[in-house]
């Protein structure tokens, strides 16, 4: 049974009058957890968009981006967006659901940060409303700050694109420590440690632009101690 076959079975519970929250709450393990996932990205973006009632093509497509939403489907993710958007549960709601949902697989919370982050720059600004959402969710979700201020190094245009910061290192690290965390990050984002995850495999493009930017600031960091 394919994800989007999950995901539609759960619009038919929404459709039927339950919550998100509710269905949240019976997606607590695998294969239901790859659901949970996208259920998630899709559910705190629409909260975190402007309620106009509408999907801007820049959402669908950005989530099209990540997931690989056939056409066929457009018109699901679409639907559960504007579920969300409806539903009288506020996001923070939602947040603890998903927390409770993984439990203290903080890898999982940061997977889906990283989800979050790429709608959230999909036209191409980054608000000063996304920024106190993404951070209120990211609180919520028991992420340290150091995470979230690497998620925003990498994705926010004009943020510093410190290579420390997006390692997650403190500004006193050492060369080695440097090191030691680049390979930590390389091994953890291998795929099959993000399908070990619970992830479905389409989010686990979510890892090609993360592995560049983990990289690019090894390199950075590599050269400046040479």
């Amino acid at each position: 049974m394919s994800i989007w076959t999950r995901i539609t079975e759960a619009l038919q519970a929404l459709a039927a009058g339950q919550s998100l929250s509710e269905v949240f709450e019976r997606l607590r393990t695998p294969p239901e957890r790859s659901v949970a996932f996208t259920i998630a990205v899709i559910a705190l973006s629409a909260k975190m968009a402007k309620a106009d009632g509408l999907v801007t093509r820049d959402e669908v497509t950005a989530f099209r981006d990540v997931f690989q939403i056939a056409r066929e489907d457009e018109a699901g993710a679409a639907r559960l967006f504007n579920l969300a958007r409806q539903d009288v549960a506020g996001f923070e709601d939602y947040a603890r659901k998903i927390k409770a949902m993984y439990r203290e697989r903080v890898d999982c919370l940061s997977d889906l940060m990283e989800g979050l982050f790429h709608i959230a720059m999909a036209d191409g600004q980054y608000h000063p409303a996304e920024d106190a959402f993404l951070a209120r969710v990211a609180e919520i979700f028991g992420l340290p700050v150091q995470d979230f201020s690497a998620l925003r190094a990498r994705f926010v245009p004009d943020a510093p694109k410190d290579p420390w910061v997006i390692l997650g290192l403190r500004p006193d690290a050492t060369p080695a420590e440097a090191r030691a965390q680049w390979k930590r990050l390389v091994r953890e984002n291998h795929p099959d440690a993000m399908m070990a995850r619970g992830l479905p495999k389409e989010a686990v493009r979510l890892a090609e632009r993360r592995m560049a930017d983990i990289n690019r600031a090894w390199e950075a960091i590599e050269a400046g101690a040479a």
